[in-house]
């Protein structure tokens, strides 16, 4: 049995109240699993209250498409395709109709792989952040996410070229980033 929320419930029951619509149900669902599911959101938003804003929106879902869960497969593991398609659809309402996808292609000068081994997960969390939606969005959904390019063309209605492309940007533009923090910090250490 796993405990939720510092409560011994099992999982099939707090569905089923969650299914019954009772609040107390909802409630510990919320506090059971927000832990896992922010951080998610936090990915694919730009800042902390963006995050905030798709994951209301996440929970809303989960709670009107609970009825539908068949146990086929991890709860856990159904709730986070609900985030991650919930960032997706907040991302396309809120920046596609204003901010067309860049088409830049990518410079490869001089970025080295190394460069990743260096960094802490909050650090590189806020260096994903800063990157452009567009950027953002297939970065998490390849690299974290582990979507095909394939899948993510569908997903996002851009052709599996554009995927393409815009993870490589992205993979430079981070690494740039990186670069530049990792120059930071040693011209800090040598004054």
């Amino acid at each position: 049995m796993k405990v939720l929320y510092k409560q011994a419930i099992s999982e099939a029951e707090l569905i089923t109240g969650c299914k019954e619509g009772v609040s107390k149900y909802q409630e510990l669902l919320y506090k059971s699993y927000v832990s896992s599911l922010f951080p998610i959101c936090l990915r694919y938003a730009s800042n902390y209250h963006e995050a905030e804003d798709v994951l209301q929106e996440s929970f809303m879902r989960i709670f009107r498409a609970i009825k539908s869960f068949r146990g086929d497969g991890s709860f856990e593991g159904w709730m986070k395709r609900i985030v991650v398609n919930t960032s997706i659809e907040w991302y396309k309402k809120n920046w596609m109709q204003h901010h067309s996808l860049e088409l830049a292609v990518a410079e490869y000068d001089n970025v080295h792989d190394d460069v990743w081994q260096h960094i802490e997960a909050r650090e590189l969390l806020s260096f994903i952040q800063k990157l452009a939606p567009g950027y953002r969005t297939i970065f998490n959904l390849y690299v974290i996410e582990g979507y095909t390019h394939k899948e993510i063309a569908m997903l996002m209605g851009i052709s599996e070229g554009t995927s393409k492309s815009q993870l490589a940007r992205s993979r430079v533009i981070l690494q740039r980033m990186i670069l530049q923090a990792n120059k930071t910090r040693i011209a800090a250490a040598v004054l």
